[in-house]
Order: C-alpha cells, then structure tokens, then sequence
C-alpha cells in the first residue's frame, strides 16, 4: 500500500459523567485521530493513550510526540507500508503500544477498504454482534453506585462491572447484591490498588458470587496473581498485565488468571489482541475485550475484534452514550438484547463525522514528507 499523506487529528471530548477509579478521575476523553491516504482509499486509528500516566505508561500528549518524532519517521523511506512487516519496521521504537496501534487500525483500515472487506470478516470473525458489558466508575456511597447501576441495567446491559479500591469495596459489593439480586452478573476492578498482603479482605468477596475481579494487584506481579488465586474462589481477570501474547503465555503458564482482559491498544494492536485470543482459546481461558473510552473510531475496531468465537464473556463495549453526548461516528447504539452491533462496511465500517470533527478538533498536523 503506497500511502501519500498522514493527518494527525487531536480532538477533545467532555464525557457524559466523570469517571472515576483507583488511580484518577476525568471529565474529558482527550486523544489523536490517525488518518491515512493512499491508492484512493483512507483509514483512520485512534490513540487511546490517557490524559496523565495513572493506568498506563503512555499519556496522550508523549503518544502524540512519539508518534509524529519517531514511528511515522521510521516508516518514511518505505515506498510500501504494510501491517505483515510494520512490527519489524516499528521494532526500533521500544514500548508505545497504544501509539503503534493507532498508527496499524488505520493501515487495516486503508487494507479492508482498498479489497471491500470489513475489519471483522478479515479478521475471521463471524459474529453479526457482541454482548455489551457497562462499567460503573466509584461513587461516594454506595446509593449513588446502586442507583447508577440500575440506570445501565434498564438500558440493556448484559454485564455490571464496578471499579473499586480498598475505601470502596466489600460494603458496595454487599449493598450492590442484596440490593440487584442474584441474577445480575456482576464483576469488580481494581486498577492494581491491593497488595497481596489484602488477599483475607478481598477474600471477603467470594460471598458474592462475582464473575471476575479484576486486576487486583500490580500489573507486573504475575507471581502475586498466581498465589492470590490459589486464595480467592472468585476469579481473577488481568487487564493491565496484559501487555503481550508472550505476558499472556506465562500467565496462563503459572495460573495467574481464569479470565483475560484483552485491549488491542495495550498489547501493541489489533493483530497482537487476536495473537492474545488464540491462545486464550487453546487454553480454555475465558476472554473479552475491554475499553478506553474510545470515541467511535476506536470502538468499531474493539467490537470487530470481540466478534471472534474465542470472546466468552461481555465486554467493556458500551454504546456511545455511555461516554459522550455526541460521538466522533455515527453512534453505537446498545439493541434490544443488549448488544451492539459489529460493522459490515469495508475497513472499520465507520468514519468520523466531518462536522463533529471540525467542531471537537483541537489541531491537525499533516504530514506527507518522504512519503
């Protein structure tokens, strides 16, 4: 694919609620837009890097500079650009997955459209559309959690996930059961704020009969996983762990988890996230797909990645309107079975939306030298 012309894309949206968890609270979802040309065709990827470095190494405004000093500069004196050899194109910029995968859903997305196929059906996958789970970020009491809970559930949502922390944990799980009933399926998260010396308090979580607790400890302490789950009946689910095929290889290896959390922008792309799929499907461990508070560009490539058969459990695939008053693209829009529905048109399936762009855009860069 001869590619003629980039266009970085920065833009800030204000979310519906602030969202709030272990680690940081926001009320705007800042990021970057990747658009690329070529051969008559465009594609565009999203970086999901946060506003500071509290759940992951990368923030927006170091993706920003990584990409235009470093990634695009590497990929200049390639006449052809290709996702087969992008990685090793890439290899010499160490770590920024989330700006390394921006940069390969937009080259997919150049690639589906220039042979008018979906991202899905490239992919393998088979689904028309996927469950979507709901995550509530902390409240100040556990009320205020109930009642924005039950305003997601008669939306449709198939799944509850409630962010916790070590203030705000065993009493809201007990307030949230009593109060929603046993056939609510409900997990938690805890953005790696409990040590292992917390495994008899997070034990006091298994009454509950929780899918999944999510990522409990620090993200690189595979081994305090492994021994945490030989203490707690409820699962354990890595997420910011979750950083490569190979860290997923080795999870699974010593036991550290029963689910995965896969996000296609924290192992470095979409074609790494399905590399993470395959082997959670050989080895029978359950399997969704989270988020990042993507704006419509980023969702559509996150649900046709959770349209593979290995998906087992809902993920954190919410409409637009869970986030944002007016999204990037067209909405997703939850249906009536509490799923969304995955793309069909070639590439993505969706485009940003030329007026809402404009409007929500802080700047744009374009860059077409040595191209």
């Amino acid at each position: 694919m001869r590619i003629s012309r980039v266009e970085l894309h920065r833009f800030a949206l204000d979310l519906v609620d602030p969202f709030r968890t272990a680690n940081s609270t926001g009320a705007q979802r800042r990021g970057f837009l990747v658009r690329l040309c070529g051969d008559g065709v465009e594609g565009w990827g999203e970086c999901v890097a946060e506003t500071a470095p509290t759940y992951a190494s990368e923030y927006i405004d170091g993706a920003y500079e990584v990409m235009r000093r470093f990634v695009l500069p590497a990929l200049d004196r390639h006449r052809d650009w290709s996702t087969d050899t992008l990685a090793a194109r890439l290899a010499g910029v160490r770590g920024h997955h989330m700006v390394k995968a921006a940069l390969e859903a937009a080259l997919l997305d150049v690639e589906c459209r220039a042979h008018g196929v979906s991202l899905a059906s490239a992919l393998g996958a088979t689904r028309t559309a996927v469950p979507a789970g709901v995550v509530v970020g902390i409240t100040d009491t556990p009320e205020q959690t109930e009642a924005v809970a039950r305003r997601y559930l008669a939306q449709g949502y198939r799944r509850i996930k409630v962010k916790i922390d070590r203030n705000h944990d065993v009493a809201y799980v007990a307030h949230l059961r009593a109060a929603l009933g046993d056939e609510v399926t409900m997990c938690v998260d805890a953005n790696a704020s409990y040590t292992l010396a917390d495994a008899d308090h997070l034990a006091a979580l298994d009454e509950f009969d929780l899918g999944f607790i999510e990522q409990p400890l620090a993200a690189d302490d595979l081994l305090g996983h492994a021994e945490l789950g030989r203490r707690l009946a409820t699962p354990i689910c890595l997420d910011e762990s979750v950083t490569s095929p190979r860290v997923v290889d080795q999870a699974i290896a010593l036991g550290a988890c029963r689910v995965v959390n896969v996000k296609p922008a924290m192992v470095g792309g979409i074609l790494a996230a399905v590399a993470v799929h395959d082997r959670c499907q050989r080895a029978g461990v359950d399997l969704w797909c989270g988020g990042m508070l993507e704006t419509g560009i980023g969702r559509a490539a996150n649900v046709a990645v959770a349209a593979l058969a290995g998906f087992t459990l809902p993920g954190d695939l919410s409409a637009s309107a869970r986030y944002f008053a007016t999204d990037l693209t067209e909405p997703f829009v939850l249906d009536a079975q509490g799923c969304l529905a995955v793309p069909t048109g070639p590439g993505l399936g969706v485009v940003p939306l030329t007026e809402v762009l404009e409007r929500y855009r802080t700047g744009v860069e374009v860059i077409d030298r040595g191209l």
